[in-house]
């Protein structure tokens, strides 16, 4: 029984949007099941597939904050 964890900033895919949507979340779950078959032979009915939104503040890179790392990289 495959459990897979996918997690992301919350952040939108796009500026009107403050988190990932239910239909990208769903295309996810859909296509980390497929790949588990194809690749695994794992039944869809045992596979799980859990995603986790972390906010920004929540989630290092580099030893810095995701946010001040991106500033540092892009200026």
């Amino acid at each position: 029984m495959p459990v897979v964890t996918i997690q992301v900033t919350r952040e939108g895919t796009g500026p009107d949007r403050d988190s990932v949507t239910a239909a990208e979340k769903a295309a996810l779950i859909s296509g980390v099941t497929e790949l588990l078959s194809t690749v695994l032979n794992k039944a869809p009915e045992s596979t799980f597939v859990i995603i986790d939104e972390v906010e920004t503040e929540n989630w290092g890179w580099g030893g810095l904050p995701v946010e001040q790392f991106r500033a540092q990289r892009s200026g």
